[in-house]
């Protein structure tokens, strides 16, 4: 069974790991879920070893991806004391920014909601200040971590059309 019309077998799955990558810069879509997604696709629509091979090889990046993005740069933030919650509250500002000003209202609405959370716990501006710093590092870090492993799975995708 097709889930694709004839002779679309490999462009649907590229444009779904293309959208996937462009979604890991701006976070619209779960990128790097769409681009594994585009893998599966690509695998079950073309069959045999070497595709679901090529899958498996994608999704273990996958799975690294997701568990070294939130491991890193958690690990930063605890050691500079910035909480859990703090980034829930601050995702929350985010989303509300995203409304209030539309393309740059969700960055500007997270790093507020970082300050003003450290702020009112530490009462010390400068400490804030540097802790809103660190937790932006951070989601930097973990948009490059999520970055690499989206381009790794496409490079990888691409070696398996090319092997199939």
């Amino acid at each position: 069974m097709n889930l694709l019309p004839e002779g679309t077998s490999v462009w649907v799955p590229a444009i779904l790991i293309f959208v996937g990558i462009v979604g890991i810069v701006v976070p619209v879509v779960p990128g790097l879920l769409l681009a594994v997604l585009g893998v599966l696709l690509w695998a079950y629509e073309t069959g045999g070893s070497t595709a679901w091979t090529f899958f498996a090889v994608c999704l273990a990046i996958y799975l690294a991806g997701v568990v070294i993005q939130f491991l890193v740069p958690g690990r930063r933030l605890r050691e500079q004391g910035v909480k859990t919650t703090t980034l829930l509250l601050a995702v929350v500002l985010g989303v509300v920014g995203m409304f209030v000003i539309p393309v740059i209202g969700f960055i500007i609405g997270f790093v507020l909601g970082i300050f003003l959370v450290e702020q009112s716990r530490s009462r010390d501006r400068a400490q804030a200040w540097a802790r809103t710093k660190s937790a932006v590092r951070a989601v930097i870090t973990s948009m490059g971590i999520e970055l690499c492993a989206g381009l790794l799975i496409a490079v990888t995708w691409v070696i398996g059309v090319l092997a199939t």
